[in-house]
């Protein structure tokens, strides 16, 4: 926030918010609110600029923790989101991003392969367009979850992710 805050004249074409999970009594929640989507973050993007955020634990059982709100949350921001998902083996779940942005992603799977080859030397081990457009599809579960979700995310109405937060000395 303060980094993008100080840098008030400065556009940017992507925001990426590789931000810890909004956990109570940690130090990012509030990088999830609405308000600051829209008075900080927002701001800051170029026309036809994106962001994008990872958010959170995404599978069938725990997407409702924060993926759908923080999804919902950026909905009421930004004229076009788009939720994807992968499993992280380390993380032993389906992880959550969104990607936003006020212009349409239209970039097919062709055209992403093209920038990839364009601007990165060597092979990606994992990414290519089809994996990116695949991981936009979503189980039916996750995918209706997103579409009813209500909770907006607001400095006094945050959502956690469970098990994890502030822990007390002495306590296991």
């Amino acid at each position: 926030r303060a980094e993008l805050e100080k840098r008030r004249e400065e556009k940017f074409d992507v925001i990426v918010g590789d931000l810890a999970d909004p956990m109570e009594g940690g130090p990012c929640y509030q990088l999830y609110t609405r308000s600051f989507y829209e008075q900080v973050l927002k701001p800051r993007l170029h026309d036809g600029g994106i962001f994008v955020t990872q958010a959170g634990p995404a599978g069938v059982l725990t997407h409702k923790e924060v993926f759908s709100s923080i999804y919902n949350t950026l909905r009421h921001v930004f004229k076009h989101v788009k939720a994807y998902t992968a499993h992280v083996p380390s993380f032993a779940d389906t992880w959550g991003w969104v990607m936003a942005s006020d212009h349409p992603f239209t970039l097919t799977a062709q055209q992403i392969n093209e920038r990839i080859t364009d601007r990165i030397d060597g092979e990606l081990s994992y990414l290519d367009g089809e994996t990116l457009i695949s991981s936009t599809t979503l189980n039916k579960t996750v995918f209706h979850s997103l579409l009813n979700e209500t909770h907006v995310y607001a400095e006094d109405d945050a959502r956690f992710v469970h098990g994890h937060g502030t822990g007390r000395a002495g306590h296991a």
